[in-house]
């Protein structure tokens, strides 16, 4: 008798723990998607990696920023 009501319960616990997770799958967010890739340039004065969207485009290629291309501009001129 002990182990038919052991099993009973064991059976009504895995029911609910089972229960519970579907509810919650059903009623979760979809994630957010993923932002688009963006290109990666190099620096062409220190070499440092970053987006296209924030390089400053110049004579001799993509820079981090308005002093190295500056720098490499006057050093190539």
């Amino acid at each position: 008798m002990k182990f038919l009501l052991l099993l009973v319960v064991i059976v009504a616990v895995l029911w609910l723990a089972g229960r519970g997770r579907r509810r919650v799958g059903r009623g979760a967010a979809a994630p957010p998607p993923l932002p688009a890739q963006e290109d990666v340039v190099a620096c062409s004065h220190c070499g440092l990696h970053l987006p296209r969207s924030e390089a400053l485009p110049g004579r001799g290629g993509m820079f981090c920023s308005q002093d190295h291309r500056a720098a490499f501009e006057q050093a190539h001129s």
